[in-house]
């Protein structure tokens, strides 16, 4: 196993959470790439977003097939719209101890305000991102809230 996707599973067990990491020879970097591996709909994918947020690096778990509305999280992060922005590789990096790509939801280097997509609790199971682009694992929506310490809220883009 990738030495990164070992570093998911590690801190899976401390967090007593039981998971299987699936690794792939193509990649599950995009939400549909993933979804295709896997063999699921592209909306139980997680898209693990890292933001900053008035200088504060900040997690949006996003259901696969939903935008993040940026506004959505300024609010939950009591900013304005102005003070989010995506964060750029390096601090991705630094905040998380994993590349774009492969980030997953917990066993983050720093300890992230992290919210989650609401629209993820209406699977069984989702998939999300296990430390590289080629790893994934399957969890329950719940356990992944418990886990990442995730505030479930509406984060998506509404049409129109």
């Amino acid at each position: 196993m990738h030495p990164s996707a070992q570093k998911v599973a590690q801190a899976a067990q401390q967090l007593d959470l039981h998971i299987n990491i699936v690794e792939f020879d193509q990649t599950t970097r995009s939400a549909q790439d993933a979804a295709a591996a896997i063999g699921c709909q592209v909306a139980q994918i997680v898209k693990s977003l890292c933001f900053v947020a008035a200088e504060q690096p900040v997690m949006a778990l996003v259901s696969g097939g939903n935008q993040l509305d940026e506004r959505k999280l300024a609010q939950l992060c009591g900013v304005s719209r102005k003070k989010v922005k995506r964060a750029d590789a390096e601090t991705v990096k630094a905040a998380t101890g994993f590349t774009i790509g492969g980030v997953p939801p917990f066993g983050h280097s720093t300890t992230l305000p992290v919210y989650v997509d609401a629209d993820l609790l209406q699977f069984e199971v989702i998939w999300a991102a296990a430390g590289t682009p080629f790893a994934v694992f399957a969890v329950s929506p719940t356990d992944l809230v418990r886990a990442s310490r995730g505030i479930v809220a509406d984060l998506k883009q509404n049409p129109g």
